[in-house]
Formats: C-alpha cells, structure tokens, sequence
C-alpha cells in the first residue's frame, strides 16, 4: 500500500486547480445506463472511486472507454447482466446508485449492501422503500437484493433529506410509466446538474435544486454530453488547508456560490478571503475559533466537517463541532488528539476543540477519505516528518493530490 511521507510545518503559496466533482461525475456514470447512446463525460478527475464504477459499468456489459484525462464515452447499447459485482461494489458506496438506473433500464436488479467509507451506519432503506413506492418487488437472500418489477409514477416523500436517495429516485423515474413526485429531496448541485443531464437526454424533470421535484417518465433517452461541475468539497478543503496552515493559496476552476456556508464559517473565524467568479483566495489570518454545525445543503456540508476541525487546532478560543449526518463520523479525533489536539468528546455527535495547539508529527493510518485528507493538512500543520498509511482511502477522492500540494510547496512524496 502506498504512503505519504510528509515534512510539515512550512507555509504554502501559489495556485491549485480544483477538480471536476466526484461525487457528480459517478452518478452520472450510473445514469448513463438509462440510455442506449453514447454519453461523453468530461472534467471528470481520475481518481479511485472513477475506476471502481467503470469497473462495474464493464462488468455488467457496459462499453466504457477513457480517450484522454479527464474524458469518458460509455455505452450503453446492451447490458449482459443486471446483477451488480459484489467484490466492486463492496468498495463503493456510490454503487447504491447504480441499481436505480439498472431497475428502470432492465426491469430488475440484483445487488449486494454497498460499501465505501466507515463512517458511521448507511442503510439502503429509503432507496428499498422508494423503488417498492413505484412499483418494485424486493426480495433478500443470500447476501443480495433482488429487485424487480415495472415502474410506475408515485408520490414519494423521503423520511430524512437524502442526497443519493433523491438521485437513485429521480433515475427510476426517470423511465417509469407515469408522473413521479417526490417530496423532502435533498437539494445539492450535484442533484440539479444530474437532473440538467438526464433532461438534455429526453428526460422531464422539474424542481432539481428544491425540496420538490417532478419527473414525468418517458420511454427512452438518448445519449449526451456532460461537463462534470467542479468539487465543492475538494475546493472546501483546500480554502481550510490554507487557512489552517496560514498560507496564501489561490484556488481555481471552482465554484464559490457552492460553498456560502463555509466563507461564513471561515470569516467568522477571522480568515480573509478574495472570492470571485471562480475562484478563491486565501489570505493568512490570525484564527479565532468558531462553532460548527453540519447540516444538508446548504447547510455546512459534513464532508468538511472533518478539515474544519483541524483548523479549530489553530484557532484562538474553545469550538464546537456539532455532526448531524453520520453518527460515526467524529471518532477520526482520537488520531488529532494524540498529535496534540485538545478536544473533548461530549457525545456520538458533538466534540469541543480548543485552540490553538501545536500539533506534532506521527505516523497515521488513514480510515477514510475525508478524515485522511484531514491527517494531510495536519500534518502539514505540524513540524517535523510524519507518514500517513492508507492512502488508497485518500485517492478515492482527489487526484494526484501530493503532486498538487508539491507545486504549492509542500515536502510531500508518496512511496
């Protein structure tokens, strides 16, 4: 496996690019089996998460070729099986996504429970319930779902705001017979562009972005192109990279309108930041501590959660960080705190930091995607050599990412 081996402790300075969004360009990967014809996806970033679903898209019978960086064409024409890798999509959360597209095409789908991340528990329940709200049936034995049936429109309305439950559910209906409502649908971008794709396909969509959405089913869709929306996320963490470690970054070939609950946390935490159409810069300030509150879009996005708290590190005064999404996804402190952190546990879903604190090098194993890029800005923070292990967890999400942070004038090398 390889590792990260990190001298931290110096400022940055220069420019990084973002990349197209992860989290957008798989599920349109996935949407692309709604359609017979060629779809050409583009800024698409080359990272693990891209390869494990072309891997399924290829398994299934799915032609998925890669002419150049950041380019994909995949064709649909025929699907040989509808039952989903298990191995793959065990290492895949996104997988869950795949099914609805699957179901509508092909009429059934069979599937193991998807993984991806230890974060906390992620049942499939609301995408089970929706697909039995339109029509399917579902049956579980051994160690698989199996699903099938011919999708008719409904009214749906999601218990918990679900940003892959709205999307597998606008992919369903997107072919059902009939008109489809859903209602309480979680409101990323990444929901809108999916929906502004599928509708350049032939799909009816209305509403993408709100809490209310309208999908008038059609017959088919043909194929399209699609330029994937850049990473907020990726864009999120490195505005806190730069402003953990005090460094004067610009960030480009982003979206700022996307991140208004992050500039609000950041400048109440003293940060000075430039925005302009589509970019950022960062500028060193001095840190005061701020409290933090995850939330749906657009709420403080909780993939930044874990970023924010290394910056609380570095900040005068005590904060709280308060997780609502996942239950699990606060127990990656236990790592800051023996680096030098002061954070207090209170519960599941709630921690206190107080800063600032000088963090020390380590050797660190990285359990997930979020919270091993949140072990690479401390570290970075922190003076001296650390390692971090698992790094397959960190490229699941960005590309090349030491390479990047080298021209910015990190000491960081993989072997």
């Amino acid at each position: 496996m390889d590792k990260f081996v990190i001298n931290g402790g110096n400022k940055l300075k220069g420019k990084i690019e973002v990349r197209g969004a992860k989290n957008a360009a798989l599920k349109i990967f996935a949407a692309s089996v709604l359609t017979s014809g060629t779809v050409r996806i583009k800024n698409v970033p080359e990272v693990e998460d891209i390869v494990r679903i072309s891997e399924l898209l290829k398994n299934l019978g799915v032609e998925v070729l890669h002419p150049k960086h950041g380019e994909y064409r995949i064709t649909a024409a025929k699907i040989k099986t509808s039952a989903i890798n298990p191995k793959i999509a065990k290492k895949l959360r996104a997988s869950i996504v795949l099914t609805a597209s699957l179901l509508a095409r092909a009429g059934n789908v069979k599937f193991p429970h998807p993984g991806g991340c230890v974060i906390g528990e992620r049942p499939i329940d609301i995408f089970l319930d929706g697909y039995k709200t339109l029509g399917a049936k579902i049956n579980y034995r051994n160690g698989l779902y199996e699903i099938k049936g011919k999708l008719i429109g409904a009214k749906f309305t999601f218990n918990n705001v679900s940003v892959t439950g709205t999307e597998a559910m606008i992919m369903a209906a997107s072919l059902a017979k009939g008109k489809t409502i859903l209602k309480n649908c979680a409101c990323e971008p990444e929901i809108e562009s999916l929906a502004n794709f599928l509708n350049s396909c032939g799909a009816k969509i209305q509403g993408a972005g709100t809490p209310f959405i309208a999908i008038e089913g059609v017959k088919s869709l043909i194929g399209g192109e699609y330029q994937t929306i850049p990473d907020r996320i990726e864009a999120g963490t490195f505005a806190i990279l730069a402003a953990a470690t005090k460094s004067n970054i610009l960030i480009k070939n982003c979206e700022p309108e996307h991140l208004d609950s992050l500039w609000n946390v950041l400048r109440k935490a003293g940060v000075r930041l430039n925005i302009g159409k589509n970019q950022v810069e960062v500028i060193p300030s001095g840190l005061k501590t701020v409290n933090v509150k995850t939330h749906e879009y657009p709420g403080f996005p909780t993939d930044l959660q874990s970023p924010v708290c290394v910056l609380l590190t570095q900040a005068e005064g005590q904060g709280l960080v308060h997780e609502t999404i996942y239950e699990g996804r606060l127990l990656w402190t236990e790592e800051l705190k023996r680096m030098g952190a002061n954070v207090l546990m209170h519960d599941p879903h709630r921690i206190s930091i107080q800063g600032p604190t000088k963090l020390r090098s380590r050797n660190i194993e990285s359990p997930d995607l979020r919270a091993g890029m949140a072990y690479l800005i401390a570290v970075l923070c922190a003076k001296g050599k650390s390692v971090i292990n698992n790094v397959y967890q960190i490229d699941r999400g960005y590309e090349k990412i030491e390479e990047r942070l080298r021209k910015i004038g990190a000491d960081i090398k993989r072997i």
